[in-house]
């Protein structure tokens, strides 16, 4: 089976932990956390994907690319990488997989996708209260999770 918008908008709708939107050309799939990803079809494959941050936001972006690039094995069916969205560069979480996928293999696509991004998020804002700690010089015994 190849996959169109309106079938794989259909399948989503089956799920009550998204709400889904149809775009221009694409589908908008937020889940409960509030995550959006954008779900595309182009050719033989159904592309997702999901913004993480503006690169005008990272303070040292040569630091920041060796670690996604020495650490992108932990997060399974997800790349990421660099989008220009009207003249500003983002970093994106993306995935890619056949448009003859199956149903469940698009829906766990989408939702390992959303799951990364929440991950993200939850680190960038742990860094950020570092950073600030160590700014302030009040940095004692805070201990990085693992």
């Amino acid at each position: 089976m190849s996959w169109e918008l309106e079938s794989i908008e259909a399948l989503f709708k089956e799920h009550d932990d998204f709400v889904v939107t149809r775009e221009e050309g694409c589908l908008q799939i937020a889940n409960q956390d509030g995550i959006d990803a954008w779900l595309a079809i182009s050719g033989e494959q159904i592309l997702v994907e999901s913004l993480l941050f503006s690169a005008s936001e990272v303070k040292d972006k040569p630091a920041l690319d060796h670690e996604i690039l020495s650490t992108h094995m932990v997060f399974p069916l997800t790349t990421v990488g660099i989008s220009t969205i009207s003249g500003e560069e983002y970093y994106t979480a993306f995935g890619a997989l056949s448009a003859q996928s199956k149903a469940e293999s698009i829906v766990i696509e989408v939702e390992t996708l959303l799951g990364i991004v929440l991950i993200h998020q939850h680190l960038s804002n742990y860094k950020l209260v570092l950073d600030i700690y160590t700014h302030l010089h009040l940095y004692q015994d805070i201990q990085t999770p693992m």
